[in-house]
């Protein structure tokens, strides 16, 4: 089972606005007309129920957007570029490009994780009643684009823990219709495997975790790969050999405890239901025996203790009936699903940079004696705009003294004519 991915994501670059004036018979002057390059597109997972681990995502690694179409003229707004859906089971957390936590638990669910860039803007927007025919527009802006990880935390009521060989795997196959692999040597199970208990009223999902062994939380055996799947479940089962061959059976409670400790997400705090496994090795007399003493150890800390055995099927309707009704009454308890990444609209179409003092900018003097302003919102106007063409840098300094940035650079020394960077350019700046 593939648990985990790491893939890079990446949306679609913003098209180009476009500089454009009309020209047509008959209509003299005629004004600008470019219009706007189109959004680049989203990567997106969506929560697919045909999907059972991340195995599809271990060969494709990358994954980019449609990337937006540029502006033409006669107003042509640029195509939205495509957005790409990535399938990926219930159960799939991952982390957005921009840090935002993302869980998909239900079918269709829907999550970005890379946004793409915004198109940028056709000279026709830049037109007023002192710039009547402006010959600059704006550059699309880049996307969002990293690696991110994925990781699968499968979706059960109940996880089945135990020391290797407890019996995990039998029990399933007795309770459920699932058809783990069986044998009489440890770690047969190597993967998690899920079954169904069906009730009267309501359904149970009990997932198998392959067999934990001491130190498993820091590596060891198969258990550390397998133990974030419990995280999910409302309660734990926990089976412990009545006659192991090697060591005790309070022994091997206690390790499997110890490991979930070590985990460090809070499994052992889970209600637990102990069930003592493979009764019929051992005669009738020493089962009542060990049913009233871990009773006694564990007392209110665990939600009851049965004793069953696989091969006769002794104690599983009782078992049956104990996981569904203490499910039914820790209904209330489920984890709820973590705050969820979703859509979001594209920002405004017009900014407004109302800075409280200088805080949405600051400015630093390099060694050379060059001025330079930094702050996310100075740096994405210098991008999406060509330094390069005298009216888009009249524009931009026009934006930058309605920002309040000219006052500060005066206030740190500046002096027209000065050079000034912003971000990798650098220009001279005359007011």
């Amino acid at each position: 089972m593939y648990d985990k991915a790491k893939i890079w994501v990446e949306g679609g670059a913003g098209g180009n606005g476009s500089i454009s004036f009309r020209r047509e018979a008959h209509v003299p002057r005629g004004g600008p007309d470019g219009g706007d390059g189109g959004h680049g597109g989203d990567v997106v997972l969506v929560c697919d129920p045909s999907k059972r681990d991340l195995a599809a995502l271990r060969g494709s690694k990358h994954f980019r957007a449609g990337r937006g179409r540029h502006g033409e003229g006669s107003n042509r707004q640029g195509a939205r570029g495509e957005d790409l859906e990535i399938p990926v089971p219930a159960g799939t957390q991952a982390s957005a490009v921009d840090g935002s936590a993302i869980d998909l638990l239900t079918p269709g669910q829907r999550a970005v994780v890379a946004r793409g860039g915004r198109g940028g803007h056709g000279n026709r927007r830049f037109a007023n009643s002192t710039r009547q025919a402006p010959r600059f527009a704006e550059r699309g802006t880049a996307a969002e684009a990293d690696w991110i990880e994925l990781r699968l935390k499968l979706l059960a009521d109940a996880g089945l823990v135990g020391l290797p060989n407890a019996g995990k795997s039998s029990l399933l196959g007795r309770l459920t219709r699932a058809a783990p692999k069986i044998a009489d040597y440890p770690f047969t199970t190597l993967s998690p495997v899920l079954g169904t208990i069906e009730g009267e009223d309501r359904q149970a999902v009990i997932a198998d975790i392959p067999g934990l062994i001491e130190g498993a939380a820091e590596g060891a055996g198969l258990g550390h790969e397998f133990l974030a799947h419990v995280e999910r479940c409302a309660m734990l089962v926990h089976l412990v050999d009545l006659a192991p061959l090697d060591g005790d059976p309070v022994g091997d409670y206690e390790t499997v405890r110890s490991e979930l400790v070590a985990h460090g997400a809070g499994l052992e705090k889970l209600p637990e239901l102990v069930v003592l496994s493979k009764r019929d090795l051992v005669p009738a007399e020493p089962v009542a025996e060990a049913l009233e003493a871990w009773s006694e150890r564990l007392g209110e800390g665990a939600i009851g203790v049965l004793a069953v055995s696989s091969a006769t099927g002794e104690g599983l309707e009782d078992l049956r009936r104990r996981i569904l009704t203490a499910l039914e009454e820790l209904s209330a308890a489920v984890l709820a699903p973590s705050q969820v990444a979703g859509d979001a609209e594209f920002e405004a179409e017009h900014r407004v940079y109302r800075p409280a003092g200088e805080g949405g900018y600051w400015i630093e003097r390099d060694d050379d004696g060059a001025f330079r302003i930094a702050g996310r919102g100075v740096e994405l106007l210098f991008e999406r705009h060509d330094t390069g063409n005298e009216e888009a840098l009249a524009y931009l300094e026009q934006r930058l003294e309605e920002m309040g940035v000219i006052a500060a650079l005066g206030r740190a020394g500046f002096e027209p004519g000065d050079d000034v960077r912003v971000g990798d350019l650098e220009f001279e700046l005359h007011r």
